[in-house]
Order: C-alpha cells, then sequence, then structure tokens
C-alpha cells in the first residue's frame, strides 16, 4: 500500500461574493467610514497551513458517563494559550454565512470536507482517486442524523461552501448518491460511493482531540490509499485538523487568503509537492508553526488575550471595545471591506428574521412534529418592518421607543377574543364561593378594569425575532453563525430590537453591536470554547446571551466597564446550561432557549448600566468558570443526546 500524500494545504472561502444589497437605512460603506475616523494599517496575510499525514491517532473509548480526562490536561492547554496566542481572530470568521440547523455539525462538516478535496486538487491526488471512506466520530455521529451531518459533509466533498450551497437541492442530490452510488468529488471528479457503506457512525468512539471529530480516506483503483485527513469541528464552524490543534492552540480557522474572496493581500508560498515519503514538509513544520504564530501576533493591531486586557487596552487607548475589533480588521481587510461584510451579515441575519416570520410552512422536519410559531407569534404583534402578509411589501410605520401599538393596530387578543368579558378574579375561581367571599373580591378587585394587553412588546419582540431565526436554522435554512448555528437566534433579535425600538443611528450601531460582540466571543472561544460538545448549551445560547448582552450595553452608551460587565452576568446565569437535544434535532430545547437568551441579554445589560462598571465577579473569572463547568460537566449532556431531555421526552 503507498503511503499517503504529507503536503501543505491551504484554507477555503468563507464568504460569499455575491453584490451586497445595502438595504440597511440606505447608509454607504464609505460613508460609515468616513464617520469611523480610524487609522488604516497595511493589509496582511495571516494563512493557516495544514498537513495530510499519513497515519491517524486511534479511536478511543468514549469514557461511559463522564467527560472527564487527565486532570492535568485542562491545566496544561490553558497553560500553552497563555504563555502563545491572543484571542483575536476576524469578526468575519466568528460572525460567518452558512446553512442549519449547525454550526459545529453542519456548516464545519461541509467546510471540512471542502478543504480534504482542495487539498487533493492542489496536490495532483484527485484524478487518482477512485473511492472515498468517510468515518464520523463521537457527536458527529450521536446527533448527526438530526443536525444534517452527513447530508454536510457530502456536500463539502462534491466541492459546496456553506455561503453559497443551494439549500435547496441538497436533499435531492444526496439521494441521487443513494440512488447511483456515486458522488462528484470537487463537482468534477466523480467515482463509486455509497453512502449507507462508505460512510461510518462511530457513535461510541471518539477522537482524542476533540468530540467532533471525522476522517477522511481516499484509495485509488487498486485498493492503495492516496491520502487521509482528520478534521475537528471546534464549534463555530471552525475546523481545525490534530497537529494544527495541538501546535496552534484552538484560534485557528483554515483560511487562506489566495482563496478568500475577502481578503485582498497576496497569499503565503503555495504548497509543497506531495511527498510519498513523508520526510520533507514534517522536518520544516516546526519552523512553519512558530511562523504562524508570529503572523497571529503581528496581524493583531491590538492584541488582547483576557477581559482584563481588553479594558486595560480601551482605557489606556481612549477607544471603544468595537473601536478595537475595527481597528484589528482594518489589518486584513480595507476599510471599505470591513463596512460592507459587516452590513453583510447584518442582512443575513434580517433576512433569517424575515424568512421565519413570513414561513408559509407549518411544521419543521424531522420526527417530532414541531410547529413553526414564529409566523403565528409575528401576526399576533401586528406590527413591524414586514407587514402582515408575505408580499405586501414594507411597511411604513413601525413601533415607537414606547412599544405602543400604532393606530388601526390591535394586540394578541381582540375585544371578542374571550367572548366579549373581562379578567376577573371572581371568573377566574369559579361558582363555588359564597356571597361574602363574593362581595369581598369584588370590593378589591373589581374597583378598576384590567388592561386588556396580554403581551409585554419588549419580550414579544425579543421572542418572535429569535425563535424565527431559529425555525429557519432548524429547517436547514440560511442563516450567520452568532457564534453558533444553535445559538444563532440571540444576538439577531437582540440587534433588530435595539434598532426597531431604541436607536437613534441604526447605521453606527449596526457596526458597533457586532464588532463588540465579536470581541466577547472572541474571549470565550480563547478561554474556553463554543463547542456544545465540549461545553453543553452554555457555551452557545450561553454565549451569545453574554455577547449580546455586552453589545447592548455598548449601543445603550455603556463604558467598555460596564460593557463587560453586562457579559458576565449574562454568562454568570448560564453556567451548567445543558445540550440535550431531543432526537438530535436543533428543536427542542433550542429554538426557546435562544428566546429566553435574548430576554437575559437585554436584563443583564439594564443591570450592568444601572452600575458604574466595578463588580465582584469579573469576566474571566467567569469564562475560566465555564471551562471547568464544560470539562467536568458528564459528556450525556454535552451535544450527544444521551442524557436529559433527549431520554424523558418522548418522540412520538
Amino acid at each position: 500500500m503507498s503511503l499517503s500524500a504529507r503536503a501543505f494545504a491551504r484554507g477555503i472561502s468563507v464568504a460569499s461574493r455575491l453584490p451586497t444589497t445595502r438595504r440597511v437605512f440606505g447608509v454607504s460603506a464609505t460613508h460609515i467610514a468616513q464617520r469611523w475616523t480610524l487609522s488604516h494599517g497595511q493589509l496582511l496575510s495571516s494563512a493557516a497551513r495544514r498537513g495530510l499525514s499519513t497515519t491517524s491517532a486511534a479511536p478511543q473509548a468514549e469514557p461511559q458517563q463522564s467527560g472527564r480526562s487527565d486532570e492535568a490536561a485542562p491545566d496544561s492547554k490553558a497553560a500553552e494559550r497563555d504563555s502563545t496566542h491572543h484571542a483575536v481572530v476576524s469578526t468575519f470568521d466568528l460572525f460567518s454565512i452558512g446553512v442549519g440547523p449547525s454550526s459545529s455539525h453542519t456548516v464545519g462538516p461541509m467546510r471540512a470536507g471542502k478543504i480534504f478535496v482542495q487539498d487533493l486538487v492542489e496536490h495532483k491526488i484527485l484524478e487518482r482517486v477512485a473511492s472515498i471512506k468517510v468515518d464520523l466520530y463521537g457527536s458527529l455521529a450521536l446527533t448527526g442524523i438530526g443536525h444534517g451531518t452527513p447530508n454536510a459533509t457530502l456536500m463539502g466533498l462534491e466541492g459546496e461552501l456553506p455561503e453559497t450551497v443551494p439549500t435547496e437541492t441538497i436533499i435531492s442530490r444526496v439521494q441521487d448518491m443513494h440512488d447511483t452510488a456515486t458522488i462528484t468529488l470537487n463537482g468534477a471528479h466523480r467515482i463509486r460511493f455509497n453512502p449507507d457503506k462508505d460512510m461510518t457512525l462511530h457513535c461510541y468512539e471518539s477522537l482524542p482531540q476533540h468530540p467532533n471529530g471525522m476522517r477522511f480516506t481516499v484509495f485509488d483503483a487498486n485498493g492503495d490509499m492516496l491520502a487521509t485527513n482528520e478534521y475537528f469541528s471546534i464549534g463555530g464552524g471552525f475546523v481545525v485538523n490534530e497537529k494544527t490543534q495541538v501546535a496552534h492552540g484552538e484560534n485557528v480557522f483554515y483560511r487562506d487568503s489566495k482563496h478568500d474572496p475577502m481578503h485582498t493581500s497576496s497569499s503565503s508560498a503555495a504548497g509543497e509537492p506531495v511527498d510519498k515519503t513523508g520526510a520533507g514538509p514534517a522536518a520544516a513544520e516546526p519552523a512553519q508553526m512558530d511562523e504562524r504564530t508570529q503572523q497571529d501576533l503581528v496581524t493583531a493591531a491590538l492584541p488582547f488575550r483576557t477581559g482584563k486586557d481588553l479594558i486595560e487596552l480601551c482605557e489606556r487607548e481612549g477607544l471603544s471595545i468595537a473601536e478595537v475589533v475595527y481597528l484589528n480588521e482594518l489589518q486584513w481587510r480595507s476599510r471599505e471591506d470591513v463596512i460592507d461584510s459587516a452590513y453583510r451579515i447584518w442582512n443575513v441575519m434580517d433576512d433569517s428574521i424575515r424568512r421565519g416570520c413570513l414561513s408559509t410552512e407549518r411544521k419543521l422536519p424531522g420526527r417530532l412534529n414541531v410547529h413553526r410559531r414564529a409566523p403565528h407569534l409575528y401576526q399576533n404583534l401586528m406590527r413591524g418592518i414586514y407587514g402582515t402578509v408575505a408580499g405586501q411589501g414594507l411597511l411604513s410605520s413601525a413601533p415607537n421607543a414606547q412599544g405602543a401599538l400604532s393606530d388601526g393596530q390591535t394586540g394578541m387578543l381582540d375585544d371578542g377574543a374571550m367572548g366579549g368579558s373581562a379578567y376577573s378574579a371572581s371568573s377566574l375561581l369559579g361558582t363555588a364561593l359564597t356571597s361574602t367571599q363574593r362581595n369581598e373580591l369584588s370590593g378589591v378587585f373589581k374597583r378598576r378594569q384590567r388592561a386588556r394587553r396580554p403581551v409585554l412588546p419588549q419580550l414579544d419582540y425579543l421572542s418572535v425575532y429569535a425563535i424565527a431565526v431559529n425555525e429557519e436554522n432548524a429547517a436547514g435554512g440560511r442563516v450567520v453563525t452568532a457564534p453558533t448555528n444553535g445559538a444563532a437566534g440571540v444576538i439577531p433579535s437582540v440587534l433588530k430590537y435595539h434598532l426597531e425600538f431604541l436607536s437613534e443611528d441604526p447605521s453606527r450601531d449596526i457596526l458597533e453591536f457586532l464588532f463588540t460582540s465579536a470581541a466577547i466571543g472572541m474571549l470565550y472561544k480563547r478561554g474556553a470554547s463554543i463547542s456544545a460538545a465540549e461545553m453543553g448549551c452554555q457555551g452557545e445560547v450561553g454565549v451569545a446571551c453574554s455577547m449580546s448582552a455586552a453589545a447592548f450595553a455598548a449601543v445603550m452608551g455603556g463604558t467598555p466597564a460596564q460593557v463587560e460587565n453586562a457579559a458576565e452576568i449574562g454568562m454568570e446565569h448560564n453556567l451548567g446550561l445543558t445540550c440535550d437535544p431531543v432526537d438530535g434535532l436543533v428543536q427542542i430545547p433550542c429554538i426557546e432557549r435562544n428566546a429566553l437568551g435574548a430576554v437575559k441579554a437585554v436584563t443583564a445589560a439594564q443591570l450592568a448600566l444601572q452600575g458604574d462598571g466595578s463588580h465582584r465577579v469579573s469576566l474571566d473569572q467567569v469564562i475560566e468558570t465555564m471551562r471547568q463547568t464544560g470539562h467536568d460537566m458528564m459528556s450525556k449532556y454535552k451535544e450527544t443526546s444521551q442524557g436529559g431531555l433527549a431520554v424523558n421526552v418522548p418522540i412520538c
């Protein structure tokens, strides 16, 4: 059997080149760039290199009912991160456009498949491939069917990207693979492939580096292995492999400016020639890892590792958190590109809300037969910028800052909804009361008519927007990982609520909200994880709540210290949140949990804004607590559907 190719490959594009429709309040990128009077740094490339290996780590058995490993491991990993890496990644890596229902189980595997076939093309292996084997491990196998992992992986192998794949064609294309027992690698090379036999789900095995592991192996016509590699989807659509993760921590999403239309600078050197002996590239790896670490430090104009670093940086330089992130982005992109990319992210978020609110589908996919609620909730509110009937265009009116109903609009219940009678204590208590008791109640409770307002505008808007996004995500629609798909509804909901009800400068607030929330997400990604397979749902909805709380405090005029406090409150009260999706679907409890996360984010920000920013528990302490909690959490509560609601709620 021939040795596999050892080579260095490059990253994939994560940003669509579709023209940006700047329909956000009619403000151009140039106008905003002029208002953000910040210096423009030199564009630099920070391409991440990876290796195709001839061998792979042997799978290890998943510990029963426990996610604990050797106690020294987390400390050593934390020490490595502390000594080497800052927290800065691109906002547009953290917020990337993808498809539902999961960033770690759908977006990540699709990107991994694309990376692998792109490697084969660049190193002239693809045309020699006659067959391929796909192995999915751990959480990817346990909840993969409900999360769409197999389909997403196959789309990646066919050369699709989450940002651009036609979502309506995925099911039919996968069915064609089953019918013909073939797959077209990278959209160009058709080989034999039986999904039922050539894709294996290892439900009770996990690769040692991460619970979300996958392995691709290709063979020639003689059955000899040509190449193999393992990839790990670490949350939020980020993908690494074993060598990169060990040498560079968890801060790398494979991306090379040569293949990334979001970058305009030149890429790093091309990959090395295929080396059948496996000796050439391996000898150069230490130097390349050191170079990549130096690139990481150079390309961050204002690096920070912790929340404390970030606040001190803001105070020292007189900058807001959003401005720090913006200056860092200018190291990789032009000013107009940064602004356009931010608006593109918001437009996709906003569109996912619109599609969720106006959807005509009654049920979500899967055996749970979950009904879509966002359209009905939105119709009950009878207001918003989309109108109440699809196709009628935008309404000219929007809710005012106090949440009052516009003229001619009604609340959730009209006057005849309860048969024309008002709520009263006596009517609710029934007829088993004496006349004395009724007189007593009448003397107290009938002195004023109860307001016919069974809706709370703020809570209802936050809830319906979050539910709309996550129902679109559950249906496999296009959403933004914020920072994951399972938590994709929290940030769009809070931002849209602010824009509709409170904002006096929406164009600027969009930028400040996204950049502030991104900074907080970077801290969690570096200090803990945004993967539910590692942290439980505290790493998804908990992190999204913390990010939203910080961003909401920022656009409401909070100081960096108040913003950090809001982020801390948002996570402190999500610690220990488990991930136990029923039937492996991102529906129960995920959809409602996003609505509650949005409400909690606004409450956390309001609490922080009432203080001066000083508080007893720091954001860094909460992030470390989250990391330890996730480490100690039993594996059945970390996106495996082996515990919690997943085993107590009947499927049918």
